[in-house]
């Protein structure tokens, strides 16, 4: 019983949280207009320490996951200027970078 109490109060604060939100908040990542779904993304991974999130897209978290291993986003990609040099990043950041906020498609590993 206890889960699904603790399942509703989180999506109660996660619709507070969205309805707090600036309308002109933008991705992390991308620097895109965030839409309707945004997901917090571990600058340093937890696994790793981190602490700090960033919001972003879940396409943008997604690439993000699928191009660098945990480990690698700690050592060298724990700042996000870092992150969109990376070459597989700075090209999907040219791709995406003409798509609507709530774009979503499939993301293939590039590992």
């Amino acid at each position: 019983m206890g889960g699904r109490v603790k399942r509703k109060a989180g999506l109660a604060a996660a619709e507070a949280l969205a309805e707090r939100a600036a309308p002109d908040a933008r991705c992390a990542l991308c620097g895109r207009p965030l839409g309707a779904r945004v997901e917090q993304h571990h600058v340093v991974p937890k696994s790793e320490g981190g602490r700090e999130t960033a919001p972003v897209h879940p396409i943008c978290h997604r690439t993000i996951h699928a191009t660098l291993a945990n480990a690698e986003l700690a050592r060298g990609y724990a700042d996000l200027d870092a992150l969109r040099a990376h070459e597989e990043i700075a090209r999907y950041l040219r791709w995406i970078a003409d798509k609507p906020p709530d774009f979503n498609a499939a993301v293939r590993r590039g590992r």
